[in-house]
């Protein structure tokens, strides 16, 4: 299943590239979502090949997933490779520059499933796809949000 998303905010695509790469600030909002955070040993803290396992709660089960870092283009796209006991895929993110203080953010994820119970889970959001399209776009206007108010503050504080 590929779902693609994009949403313009009003940040230099500098400053938003940063922000998708500011990887503590990522593990810290994940553990504040419940998550367990974990960084597999001999990994680089940032970069191509930096991972994190992540575990957490997603629809009343306990779910495991492996992010690693799988192409990084300085100030234009962070791929990265998810790899879990019942799925794999891929997240690609890419910001795009519309203006020197504004930007597009563009998000495709790609899920395959490994297993039965995850082709039908898949399938069943195949045919929500319209809904499950729809909450993507919600959660990546909001991180779009997210985006925009760190900037207000570092302005703020310069």
């Amino acid at each position: 299943m590929k779902l693609t998303a994009k949403t313009d905010i009003e940040v230099p695509a500098a400053f938003a590239f940063g922000t998708l790469v500011d990887h503590p600030s990522w593990e810290r909002e994940a553990l504040r979502a419940g998550a367990e955070v974990e960084r597999p040993p001999g990994t680089p803290a940032s970069g191509t090949g930096a991972a994190w396992r992540v575990r957490g709660q997603f629809r009343g089960k306990h779910r495991n997933v492996l992010l690693t870092i799988i192409e990084l283009v300085e100030n234009q796209r962070v791929v990265l490779s998810l790899d879990g006991p019942s799925i794999e895929g891929t997240a690609r993110f890419e910001v795009m520059v519309l203006s020197p203080r504004r930007s597009r953010l563009r998000i495709d994820v790609e899920i395959k499933p490994k297993t039965l119970s995850a082709r039908l889970f898949i399938n069943t959001m195949r045919l929500a796809k319209g809904r499950v399209h729809a909450k993507f776009e919600s959660r990546l206007g909001q991180m779009g949000g997210r985006i925009k108010d760190r900037y207000e503050r570092s302005q703020v504080q310069a």
